[in-house]
């Protein structure tokens, strides 16, 4: 079977192409499905590997309706490159590398997105940018304000503009906040339509539908949450979920020492944030479906301070969304059990009715 491997850039990508006879033919292409189509249509099926990136998903769907088998890889998986000189890093010697690695199998595939999901994080990241938007606009107003003498009172997001209407305000101040006050209205009616776009996905999914049970968690933080995962099925224990979305802590141990320091990373750091803002909802709430959780992240904040537990509440709310995901069961409060802690550090664990995440 023939192989080949895609050194992929936004503008020009190389591409190594080796037959069953081995001959080897090198090509440096611009980046568009014309030139795809013209290099690969009417060629034998064959499997490429290619590393992820921005424009991976796309190349690798075109590819696979010309009929070739796709692998995106994970660039950061080290053997992939074991062959490459590090003194000399060209396009040409990425692609030989790649190749190599497809002909040897030395690579770690990544996930792929379901077609269901392609599209919504797409959408929340729009979202996400429009409110961006609007929390500066409306901050600069403020600064505006204040720099005249003026307070607006406290109050939504949304009813910025009202506040805003009911100040006296000076002719020059009024001109110059005019441009943002236009800005703000503009976004709060495309804020609204994201809004509405993002009910209608959760709407449709069943799953995200079922995680919005818990209380603190929104159609937004449930339908970020459904698309980071895509298939619950990926995991095989609620921990792992816990630091894929980077809410596990580092660790720095060795022999007795066991020392914690701040939560990795994430892949997700929108959806880390989102279930960070849940975790405060949860913590502020008086709800007594998470009077439990409440105090479980109490008796971590007489311990630990308030922010840790919080981020705590937040990793065993990913938890609890994972188990309700994977058994099909919406939010129980009574079937949330007390938690094991391991040093400092507390494990949270939620019980579904017929098991808990381990």
């Amino acid at each position: 079977m023939e192989y080949g491997a895609i050194d992929l850039h936004k503008k020009d990508s190389q591409i190594r192409i080796v037959t069953e006879r081995g001959e080897t033919f090198d090509r440096r292409i611009v980046t568009t499905r014309e030139r795809f189509t013209a290099l690969f249509e009417g060629r034998r099926p064959m499997r490429i590997l290619l590393e992820a990136s921005t424009e991976s998903e796309w190349v690798a769907q075109h590819l696979e309706t010309l009929g070739h088998e796709v692998i995106v890889a994970d660039p950061s998986f080290a053997p992939m490159y074991s062959e490459r000189s590090r003194r000399i890093k060209t396009d040409r010697r990425d692609v030989a590398a790649l190749a190599d690695a497809c002909q040897r199998g030395c690579y770690r595939a990544v996930h792929r997105r379901s077609a269901s999901q392609r599209t919504v994080p797409v959408h929340l990241n729009v979202r996400r940018e429009l409110t961006d938007s609007r929390t500066r606009a409306i901050s600069q107003a403020r600064a505006v304000l204040r720099g005249a003498g003026l307070r607006i009172r406290s109050g939504s997001t949304g009813s910025f503009l009202v506040r805003m209407a009911a100040l006296e305000l000076p002719a020059s101040i009024t001109e110059t906040l005019a441009p943002l006050q236009r800005l703000i209205a503009v976004l709060n009616d495309e804020l609204a339509t994201a809004d509405d776009r993002v009910a209608r996905i959760a709407a449709e999914d069943p799953v995200v539908a079922r995680l919005t049970t818990v209380p603190g968690i929104g159609a937004i933080t449930a339908t970020a949450y459904v698309a980071a995962l895509d298939d619950a099925a990926r995991f095989g224990r609620a921990a792992q979920v816990a630091s894929y979305l980077g809410l596990a802590p580092r660790e720095y141990s060795s022999g007795e020492q066991q020392r914690r320091g701040r939560v990795m990373r994430s892949a997700h750091p929108y959806v880390q944030s989102l279930l960070v803002q849940a975790a405060w909802c949860v913590w502020r709430s008086k709800d007594p479906r998470t009077a439990g959780l409440r105090g479980w992240a109490q008796s971590i904040a007489h311990r630990r301070g308030k922010s840790i537990a919080v981020v705590a509440l937040a990793r065993r709310l990913a938890r609890i969304l994972f188990a309700m995901w994977r058994d099909g069961v919406p939010y129980d409060a009574a079937r949330t059990r007390p938690t094991r802690f391991h040093g400092d550090t507390a494990i949270g664990e939620a019980a579904a009715p017929s098991a808990l995440p381990s």
